[in-house]
């Protein structure tokens, strides 16, 4: 708020008058809480500028700006009326407001001692009346301030409804901010995490449509499985990277994807891969997705190569045969390996743990042998661990779960443990061999993308609601836009139908409409058009098509103009009258006909075009990147869309891979 050397007149009082609250933080606590945004001096962005044009029009003024305070200047994020990207901190209105818990408001900037010879009221822009709510974190430090202004002071101030508007659209404001440190974060993080793994043993991660058989997959993913990079970015049925699977693990594999669909959800197995001419170990670990009828639809998951681990199992096995009588041998052998090793008795007697498992734990020698192992787990896992190892003392199967162990800083890390029985000539169980291996970061990675996405997307489904809401009080206030504010939400509404069906979802968000294709959401979004039997007025037929969430915001635009306009003035307008949407695939285009009949007979094209046909073209045009032709028939409207064939899936429109 100062430049070198001089405060402004609200600091110096913070400073010197302990009557006066001063804010919890610092000036330097401050800057560098704004720098962490990532935001300064970056390009005008319409979420932002939005956000100022609707705070200007709600308070009725000519200019708005979201002013964001640095060390010898604010600047603006968005602004209108201004003129200017930035101004002097010295002459900075929001300066002063963003000290204030709530907005502060300036009836009249010439009759204010604090601006009244303010350069910026006594020239351009003139400013008279200004009111700014300031934009705190949720530390509550401050950035600066969402306010607008006017050339004409204004004796009465805000209105009761203005007011709460301005701090609606000011807790947006930061809503925006959050979102933006959180992309940047996440990136950050995905960055670290790519290095990581590429210095890892990590293979890739998959993710199967299990409904329509493909199965996406990243570059290094595809070429340990020995599928093409291209193929796998842009998916291929499974059974192209199941054909990589050693003959005599196969079936094992398979059984374990039936087992995972159709129980806990759950999929891990290590088995071996022959592609490339070399076998490879790895091990996949995936969790199922079902539908609301319990249908397995969706299988995700990551691999690591574990051809050292194995290869270290198996040179443990035989070596333990091999030095049967020699104890110390075995010892510095397991104490040199990465993984915590553990052996016990036929009946499963803990007898001997390697230095890993010490170290780990921090637990004293010979605390844990015997049944003293299981108090080592979360107490949450205890039950579980001691039924999957009674169940393979019963029955020599092998040993393999995961669960969380207590680390020697007292938190619990997520572990596979693994064991084998040892059997003598006979085939008598004469040991069993084990191994703990820490995946706390693997699991804490699948974990955090899934998070990132969901958190990301509700906040934006958030922010349709808040339009929606600012529309209507709006509306309330200017009853004469009740016929445009009612327009605007149904489209705002349209968007939000859109979003809800692409986004990321949890088990209990998710949207009741079928697979991500054309067909099922155009039917979803034309529900509201049914007769009163229910049955569909708008009638799909044709070639169905992949569709993605990249072009679901543009379709829904597209088809909901249509769909409101027939109501109003088409075939919708009259019982009996219907729509036929025929979609076909030609070669790479494709193309959807819109066809209505059993409407009001057309007297040509109209002489005017509406906001609605504008928008439709756009979309278009615009964002799918087709051709748009009405033809103006006495039977009804037809409308013809032409497609690139890959605009409906546009993340896989760099292969050229058809849908």
């Amino acid at each position: 708020m100062h430049v070198p050397g001089h405060f402004l007149p609200d600091e110096d009082a913070c400073l010197t008058h302990p009557e006066v609250e001063c804010p919890r933080w610092d000036e330097a606590d401050r800057l560098r809480a704004l720098k962490q945004y990532g935001v300064l001096d970056t390009t005008p962005e319409a979420s932002f500028d939005d956000l100022a044009n609707l705070a200007a029009r709600l308070c009725e003024t000519t200019m708005a700006a979201v002013s964001l305070v640095d060390a010898e200047r604010q600047w603006f994020k968005a602004e209108i009326g201004l003129g200017a990207r930035e101004t002097p901190r010295p002459l900075s209105f929001c300066a002063h407001a963003m000290l204030a818990d709530d907005a502060m408001v300036v009836k009249d900037a010439l009759l204010d001692p604090r601006f009244a010879d303010n350069t910026l009221v006594t020239g351009a822009p003139h400013i008279r009346f200004y009111a700014g709510h300031p934009l705190k974190t949720s530390d509550g430090v401050s950035l600066g301030a969402l306010c607008v202004l006017d050339e004409k002071p204004r004796p009465e101030g805000l209105t009761e409804l203005q007011a709460m508007a301005l701090k609606t659209l000011a807790d947006q404001v930061m809503t925006q901010l959050e979102l933006r440190r959180a992309l940047l974060e996440r990136d950050r993080s995905q960055h670290t995490a790519r290095l990581a793994m590429e210095a890892s043993a990590y293979v890739g991660a998959w993710d199967w449509d299990i409904t329509r058989n493909l199965v996406v997959a990243d570059e290094r993913f595809a070429r340990m499985y020995g599928v093409d990079a291209v193929a796998a970015q842009d998916g291929a049925p499974i059974e192209m990277f199941t054909a990589s699977v050693h003959p005599d693990d196969a079936a094992r594999v398979h059984d374990e994807i039936e087992r995972a669909k159709s129980g806990e959800g759950v999929f891990l197995s290590e088995y071996r891969l022959t592609s490339n001419g070399a076998v490879r170990w790895v091990l996949a670990r995936g969790q199922v997705y079902f539908d609301r009828a319990g249908e397995a639809v969706r299988l995700p998951g990551i691999a690591v190569d574990i051809t050292e681990r194995k290869q270290i199992e198996t040179d443990l096995a035989e070596t333990a045969r091999a030095l049967s009588e020699s104890e110390t041998r075995f010892r510095v052998l397991a104490d040199a390996m990465p993984q915590m090793v553990w052996s016990t008795l036929p009946d499963g007697f803990h007898d001997y743990y390697n230095a890993r498992w010490y170290e780990f734990t921090g637990v004293p020698a010979g605390s844990t042998d015997g049944e003293g192992w299981n108090d080592m787990f979360h107490a949450d896992d205890q039950e579980r661990a001691w039924a999957v190892w009674r169940h393979s003392l019963d029955t020599g199967e092998p040993y393999e779960i995961e669960y969380r162990l207590k680390h020697h800083s007292g938190v619990y890390r997520w572990t596979l443990g693994r064991a084998v029985a040892v059997r003598d000539e006979q085939g008598e169980i004469t040991r069993w061999f084990g191994t703990l291996t820490d995946i706390d970061e693997l699991k804490k990675l699948e974990q955090g993308r899934e998070l990132v996405s969901q958190e990301l997307s509700h906040r934006i489904k958030n922010i349709f609601a808040v339009i929606t809401a600012l529309v209507a009080l709006s509306a309330r206030q200017y009853p004469e836009a009740k016929a445009f504010s009612a327009s605007l939400r149904t489209r705002i509404a349209a968007l939000a139908r859109a979003h809800e069906f692409v986004r990321p979802h949890t088990e209990t968000s998710k949207p009741t409409v079928g697979a991500t294709t054309l067909h099922s959401f155009l039917s979803d979004l034309f529900k509201a058009y049914a007769d009163e039997t229910g049955a569909p007025r708008v009638r799909i037929t044709g070639d169905d098509a992949v569709f993605d969430d990249q072009a679901a915001t543009s379709v829904a635009l597209l088809f909901h103009e249509l769909a409101t306009n027939a109501a109003k003035y088409g075939a919708l307008s009259e019982k009996g009258g219907i729509v036929a949407l025929s979609t076909a695939r030609n070669e790479d285009r494709f193309v959807l006909t819109w066809s209505e009949s059993g409407g009001p007979t057309l007297q040509g094209e109209p002489t005017r075009t509406g906001f609605g046909s504008s928008l439709a073209t756009l979309s278009v045009q615009g964002q799918l990147g087709g051709r748009l032709e009405r033809e103006w028939r006495d039977e009804g409207l037809r409308v013809i869309v032409d497609l690139p064939a890959t605009a409906l899936s546009r993340r896989r429109a760099a292969s050229g891979v058809r849908n």
